[in-house]
C-alpha cells in the first residue's frame, strides 16, 4: 500500500455576524426538522428551541453539541457551532501523518492490504486518495502520469476522460451515480471545496460513446456495478464506503474506506489469478 496524501491542519470558522442561534436554525432547516421535532430529540421544549435561534437564549456547551448530535451536523461544523456560541472547539483535527494516528494508519493499512487482491482504497471529505491498495493500483495502470501526481483524487481519475472514464463500460450510470453521491453530500454538509470538486468532474466531456456503453452480457447484479475494462477483460464491482463510528477528531470523521467487491465470478477468478495484470 502507498500513502499518497494525508491530512493537514484547519481552524473551524464562523460566518462574520452571525451566532450559534441562526447557524442552528440553518442546519435545522437543512435537515427538514421542525423546532418542535428538535425539541423532542433533544429532551427540551420549541420554546427555548426558539428562544436558543433567536438569540434570546445562550444555549449551554452539552445544548450545542447535542442539538448538533441530534441534526447529524458534521463534525468540522460542531466547532464553529461551539465557537459561535462562546465555547472553545472541542474537536481537533490531527494531521494524519502526527503520530498520534499511527495506530489509525497501521489498522487502515492491514484493512486495505488484507482486501487484496480486491480494489480498496481510503479517501478525505474531498475524495483526495490517502491510501490504496494493489487492487486499485492495477486499474490504474496505463492512466496518464499527469493524473497520478500527489494527490490524486478519486473522482477525477475515475471521471477524467483520460482516466478511467474511457474505460468504464456503463460509464452513463457510474457517473451518474458519483455525481448523485457528491449532491447529497453537498446538500448536507456545505463543503465549498467539494462544490468546486463537483463543478469540475461534472463538466469533464463524456468520452465518445461513454454515453451509452453498458455491459456485454446481462447479469442480475445485486447492485449497481462499476464495469470496467483491464487488460482486455471486463470486470465488474460493486463498492461499499464505511466511516468510522462516533469519530472524535475531524480527520478521522472525514475519511471514507471504499472497497470493490467483484460482483460477478469471473471477476473473482481473474483478480485471483497467481498476475492478474499480465
Amino acid at each position: 500500500m502507498t500513502i499518497l496524501a494525508s491530512g493537514g491542519t484547519a481552524s473551524a470558522a464562523v460566518p462574520a455576524g452571525q451566532g450559534v442561534g441562526p447557524l442552528l436554525r440553518a442546519w435545522r432547516e437543512r435537515r427538514r426538522v421542525s423546532q418542535l421535532e428538535l425539541a423532542l430529540r433533544a429532551d427540551s421544549s420549541a420554546r427555548h428551541i426558539s428562544f436558543i435561534e433567536t438569540g434570546r437564549s445562550r444555549p449551554s456547551e452539552e445544548m450545542v453539541l447535542k442539538l448538533a448530535e441530534h441534526l447529524e451536523v458534521p463534525v468540522r461544523e460542531r466547532n464553529a457551532l461551539l465557537l459561535a456560541a462562546g465555547y472553545a472547539p472541542r474537536y481537533p483535527r490531527t494531521p494524519l501523518d502526527s503520530p498520534a494516528l499511527d495506530a489509525l494508519r497501521a489498522g487502515l493499512e492491514r484493512l486495505i492490504q488484507g482486501y487484496e487482491p480486491y480494489p480498496a482504497l481510503v479517501v478525505d471529505a474531498t475524495y483526495d486518495v490517502v491510501t490504496a491498495n494493489r487492487g486499485v493500483m492495477m486499474l490504474l495502470e496505463g492512466v496518464p502520469d499527469a493524473l497520478l501526481k500527489p494527490p490524486l483524487n478519486a473522482m477525477r481519475l475515475t471521471l477524467h476522460p483520460q482516466g478511467l472514464a474511457p474505460r468504464i463500460r456503463n460509464l452513463r450510470e457510474w457517473r451518474g451515480h458519483l455525481l448523485a453521491q457528491m449532491e447529497r453530500q453537498i446538500a448536507l454538509d456545505r463543503s465549498e471545496p467539494l462544490r468546486e470538486l463537483y463543478e469540475e468532474v461534472a463538466a469533464y466531456p463524456v468520452p465518445e460513446g461513454g454515453q451509452g456503453h453498458e455491459p456485454a452480457e446481462s447479469v442480475p447484479y445485486f447492485a449497481l456495478p462499476m464495469v470496467i475494462e483491464h487488460a482486455g477483460r471486463t470486470l465488474s464491482f460493486v463498492s461499499s464506503v464505511s466511516t468510522f463510528n462516533t469519530p472524535m477528531d475531524v480527520t478521522v470523521a472525514e475519511l471514507a474506506i471504499e472497497t470493490f467487491l467483484p460482483a460477478d465470478p469471473a471477476t473473482v477468478k481473474y483478480l485471483q489469478s497467481p498476475v492478474p495484470h499480465a
